[in-house]
């Protein structure tokens, strides 16, 4: 059976993305070699959503405060859009330091056990 996932952002500024990875949400990580970073994540998910195109993909990640993590990344000089309300939880976006799309951040409130 599966025993974990592994996903890939691609990037322009690697270097950046790797950074932010590492030092600003200090996710785990370890080097395979030359400075090439595999992050570890929390528990994820996947879901699979209808579309009228294929190769398009989103990336959330989930915390337990926004308004908390919002403020961490402007410290850090990371801007975060408003936190909006989707009805499902609470959500705000923001790009990662090598120009990539946005990444988005979200607290889920309802559908999810606490």
């Amino acid at each position: 059976m599966i025993s974990g996932a592994h996903s890939i952002i691609y990037s322009r500024n690697p270097e950046a993305d790797r950074a932010f990875l590492r030092d600003i949400l200090k996710l785990t990580k370890v080097d395979v070699g030359h400075g090439w970073l595999i992050f570890g994540l929390p528990p994820a998910e996947v879901a699979i959503h209808p579309s009228d195109k294929n190769d398009q993909h989103e990336f959330y990640l989930m915390c337990d405060d926004i308004e908390v993590f919002v403020a961490q990344m402007k410290k850090n000089g990371i801007a975060c859009g408003p936190v909006d309300d989707q009805g499902w939880g609470l959500l705000s976006q923001f790009t990662l330091p090598g120009g990539g799309n946005s990444a988005s951040i979200s607290r889920v409130t309802r559908g999810r056990s606490r």
